[in-house]
């Protein structure tokens, strides 16, 4: 007869109590409900061998709320809004309610790109960044000479 280990049963709940742990702690903070850092989807293609370009869904935000940057080779998308609303009622009490929401994205970029020719478009809550790529240099063609001694 061979022998079996026993494995407790229980062990896992312990695991998944510290996953809930960390779930709530993050999510709640030091004691109120804090609003997680927004990360928006980005998507990053080339278009040929011509250019590179960066679609970022920002959704909710204006073309003043976001910056874009490029700087030692790394291109840097920013956005921050904030929100107010008041409102009065008659009877003297204010309601406000304000938000505040920022991301940040970075590419870094192939040393082909040209960072000084850089095209931002935004429209309907879509950023599209279009980085030119610029031409890879051909290699120089060496000519072998016979060696004499």
């Amino acid at each position: 007869m061979a022998l079996v280990r026993w494995n407790d049963p229980f062990a896992g709940l312990t695991s998944m109590h510290s996953q809930l742990d960390d779930m709530f702690n993050s999510f709640f903070g030091n004691g109120g409900l804090q609003r997680p850092m927004a990360t928006p989807a980005m998507d990053v293609y080339t278009e040929g061998e011509k250019s590179l370009i960066a679609e970022v869904q920002a959704p909710g935000f204006t073309k003043d709320d976001i910056d874009v940057s490029v700087h030692d080779g790394i291109l840097e998308i920013k956005g921050e809004r904030h929100e107010k609303a008041e409102k009065d009622k008659h009877d003297r009490k204010y309601m406000v309610r304000e938000s505040h929401e920022t991301f940040y994205r970075s590419i870094a970029l192939p040393r082909i790109a040209d960072g000084d020719s850089v095209e931002a478009h935004f429209n309907n809550g879509m950023l599209k960044v279009t980085v030119p790529l610029k031409e890879l240099p051909q290699p120089k063609k060496v000519a072998i000479s016979d060696s004499k001694k």
